[in-house]
């Protein structure tokens, strides 16, 4: 069944007063002076006054300062231009408070068009208000984000530079004059110190490259890749070996290498992997017990590995052993910021590869394996 329209007759007039009076949003009209003619009991109730107090009086006025301003400098200029205003938002004063709320208007006007009077509408705005406010903040907090963003990206390369060329020059003249010392004759003791500084030189050059990588990936930069298809790798995997044979001379290094096919890789970014994985082994092997490297093509793929003997690694640790600044349980003696096999296990995934460990009684083995080609990667 459909309802009446409200001029219909059949309307009771009294149904017509309430939906003015109690309607959910507020009705005023103003007199061509800008006086209040009449309000409805909604506006009424949330304003807090009574409707006998409201007319005669002036709607500017029961709103905030800037809300005024804007009443007097916008509203109404624009609803003499153009006879009508939509959803002008303002404050009212309660007794209570603020109240936002939305005004439209518009104007009724005689044959000669003076202003007879003016009918305004009060919508609350509180909840639109408060998502206009929370959409601000949101974007203030996506500016301020960037702003954050492009400052830790400047914070990234001053980093990176200290450490790229602050660090590693000076590193690089001091090994450049070691390795001029010791083709010098030199006395037992003398070659003995010179070796020793050589290692600290060795492993200051690993570090600053492992906290130079854990930056790039912490800060957004990632690790980078230059794949060489054309060399082989076993000559490089030898010359990591042989720096740390080297400085490790009281230790037996065992190498077995068999890699028959190319292998596209960053041979610099698989040296560094090595050297990780061998300097774990030297810091944590077991004393006296040969360290085992081995490298082969193995199902067209590359496949190394670092063994050592000594206790088995707890199960609690290796769930954490690839996390980074992770020492576990290391020798008072040994030094490092716990980032080797960290970088190590992400020079792996970047190569499309993995990096795994068991560990037992007899011995601990990390191997890493990767395809040989870049269509092999899954």
């Amino acid at each position: 069944m459909r309802s009446a329209p409200l001029s219909d007759p059949a309307v009771p007039s009294g149904d017509l007063d309430d939906l003015y009076e109690n309607a959910p949003c507020g009705y005023v009209v103003l007199l061509a002076d800008g006086s209040i003619a009449k309000v409805n009991a909604t506006l009424c109730d949330w304003l807090g006054v009574p409707a006998h107090e409201l007319v005669g009086g002036r709607f500017r006025d029961r709103l905030t300062m800037p809300g005024r301003i804007l009443y007097e400098t916008h509203l109404i200029p624009l609803l003499r231009m153009q006879g009508f205003v939509t959803e002008i938002a303002v404050d009212l004063m309660t007794a209570t408070g603020k109240f936002p709320v939305f005004v439209s208007a518009n104007e009724r006007r005689d044959a000669e068009e003076n202003l007879e009077l003016t009918r305004l509408v009060v919508f609350q705005a509180e909840q639109r208000r408060t998502f206009e406010q929370s959409l601000v903040r949101s974007r203030d907090d996506a500016y301020q984000g960037l702003a954050d963003e492009r400052a830790t990206s400047a914070l990234r390369e001053q980093f990176i530079a200290v450490l790229g060329h602050d660090l590693r020059n000076p590193l690089a003249s001091i090994d450049a004059g070691l390795r001029m010392a010791s083709k010098e004759p030199l006395s037992p003791k003398q070659t003995r110190l010179v070796g020793l500084m050589q290692a600290s030189s060795l492993r200051m050059s690993g570090l600053i490259d492992n906290v130079l990588d854990f930056a790039r990936g912490q800060l957004g930069g990632g690790l980078t890749l230059a794949r060489d298809l054309s060399k082989p790798l076993e000559p490089t995997l030898r010359q990591v070996v042989a720096e740390l044979q080297a400085t490790h001379p009281d230790v037996e290094i065992v190498e077995e290498f068999s890699i028959h096919a190319a292998v596209d890789c960053d041979h610099s970014r698989i040296a560094q992997l090595l050297s990780n994985l061998l300097g774990n082994a030297l810091t944590h092997g077991a004393i006296g017990k040969p360290i085992r490297v081995e490298a082969a093509s193995v199902n067209e793929g590359l496949e190394i590995s670092v063994a050592n003997g000594g206790d088995p690694i707890p199960a609690a640790a290796m769930e954490r052993l690839f996390q980074p600044f992770f020492r576990g349980d290391v020798r008072h003696s040994a030094n490092g910021l716990g980032l080797g096999l960290h970088i190590a296990s992400e020079i792996a995934k970047a190569h499309g590869g993995t990096l795994t460990v068991a560990s037992s009684e007899a011995e601990t083995r990390f191997t890493f394996r990767m395809p040989t080609q870049p269509d092999q990667v899954p």
